[in-house]
């Protein structure tokens, strides 16, 4: 083709565009017209329009004016309906990270939501009208199930980092081990967040080996704290050594510089009773004698987000007078939530009788075959291959980082279709079904699949087979 015939082609394109109005007036747009006000329906239409522009201007088959009303349709949706939502976990990771850790249980959760969707005595003294402790409830809870004599919650076990360091070691120097000095995940490193609380980071011993003389030798006029961390998403194994609370704690006795452990995940249970690599719980790390003390509350907890700081009344109190507090507090909702889950570890029958991450934990593998031939007989597959296969499943949340759980997987093929593919079409559901691809194949892990979440999985899987006879 000439190039004068490109050139009047690309203008032709660009002459048939729709216009905005067009679009937005269109039959293919009803929908979006009963939920979302026309002003936001305008300005995703010009964007489309904008974008199919530039497309054509490049030489771009042209779209037809109803499949851009369906793009248009489709981020209109987006835009209202997407962002968070309620997903079926089937990864096997008990505590996902991208899927929100731990799941709070259904009547815990409208009891907190019933507590915090109006006026909530968040700080208000019932008994005598006047302004009260938030933290008061949670203080009394903390207090009977780990000792402590004092406690305070903060938005995250990162924020209680931030917290403890910036008000103990402002610019003095934090001596940790360097075997300890964890990552998180999403590259948030433990010696940035130490030095974004101002602190100096003084690194001492080796990856696999640290000596309590290797803390001795660092201690100065410069040392504000001490710092142990638990290394809860990861294993050094082999020729290692660490120095234990009880050594820290007899060496800050000895200097006077204060000790902080920062246990991760945290666990008020013995993990053994699940099979699985018992950890110090925290009221033993409290028994120890560790001055302060900081853990996740929406991971072995089973809770909400939250960092969770436990530790002397003393050291508690520098902390309540940091101005930071104010900063990295949490909401009503969050301490509602807090408090209910907190309350089932009171509970004769233990934490796994409403906290759905003990319920998971928990389960056997006798339950999850069962719980994966309840969910084929109601899916009734006619396309899709499926097997029931024994697996492994995770903890997850950075916890238990070498142990595994058995588990029982729908694992499942088409011909005409990829695990990739397969993947894709479950995210897809009205309810997204979250599993994992192994060895070329889509799994659905059972450990994460909750009891309620059984009807709308047989739903996602009967749709998705039903989707590769029209497409085949």
């Amino acid at each position: 083709m000439s190039q004068d015939k490109k050139k009047s082609s690309g203008a032709a394109a660009l002459r048939s565009l729709p216009s905005v109005e067009r679009l937005v007036t269109s039959a293919e747009l009803d929908e979006a017209r009963q939920w979302l006000g026309r002003g936001w329906i305008t300005e995703t239409a010009r964007r489309v329009v904008q974008e199919e522009r530039e497309h054509r201007g490049r030489g771009g088959s042209p779209r037809d004016p109803a499949e851009l009303a369906s793009t248009v349709l489709a981020r209109c949706r987006s835009l209202r309906f997407g962002g968070i939502r309620r997903v079926v976990n089937a990864t096997g990771v008990v505590l996902h990270t991208n899927l929100g850790r731990a799941c709070i249980d259904r009547e815990l959760a409208l009891e907190a939501v019933e507590a915090a969707r109006g006026a909530v005595s968040v700080e208000l003294d019932l008994a005598t009208g006047e302004r009260g402790n938030r933290y008061e409830s949670v203080q009394r809870l903390l207090g009977a199930l780990t000792g402590c004599e004092a406690s305070v919650v903060v938005n995250n076990n990162a924020a209680a980092v931030l917290l403890v360091v910036n008000t103990l070691a402002l610019g003095k120097e934090v001596v940790v081990s360097r075997g300890e000095l964890i990552e998180i995940g999403g590259s948030f490193r433990l010696p940035e967040i130490l030095v974004g609380s101002g602190a100096v980071l003084r690194e001492v011993g080796t990856t696999n080996r640290t000596h309590l003389a290797d803390f001795r030798k660092a201690i100065g006029p410069s040392t504000g704290l001490l710092m142990k961390t638990h290394t809860s998403n990861y294993r050094v194994e082999g020729f290692t050594k660490t120095v234990s609370a009880r050594e820290l704690m007899a060496l800050s006795a000895e200097t006077g510089v204060p000790v902080y452990e920062d246990l991760g995940s945290g666990s008020l249970a013995d993990l053994g009773r699940y099979g699985l690599t018992p950890e110090p719980t925290v009221q033993q790390v409290v028994a120890s004698g560790i001055p302060l003390v900081s853990f996740s509350g929406d991971k072995l907890l089973g809770g909400p987000q939250a960092g969770i700081i436990v530790g002397t009344r003393a050291l508690v109190g520098r902390l309540m007078e940091n101005h930071l507090l104010r900063a990295l507090r949490t909401d009503k909702l969050t301490m509602a939530l807090l408090e209910r889950t907190l309350a089932q570890y009171l509970d004769p029958k233990g934490p796994s009788a409403l906290i759905p991450t003990h319920q998971l934990l928990a389960r056997t593998p006798e339950e999850l075959r069962g719980l994966a031939q309840q969910v084929l007989a109601g899916g009734r597959l006619e396309r899709l291959d499926a097997h029931l296969l024994q697996d492994r499943a995770a903890v997850g949340g950075g916890a238990c980082p070498t142990d595994t759980l058995p588990t029982w997987t729908i694992t499942l093929a088409h011909d005409g279709s990829g695990a990739d593919d397969l993947a894709a079409r479950f995210r897809a559901r009205e309810t997204p079904v979250i599993g994992r691809v192994k060895d070329g194949k889509f799994c659905l892990d059972m450990r994460t699949v909750r009891a309620d979440d059984v009807g709308e999985l047989s739903s996602a899987l009967g749709a998705v087979d039903r989707e590769l006879g029209g497409a085949g």
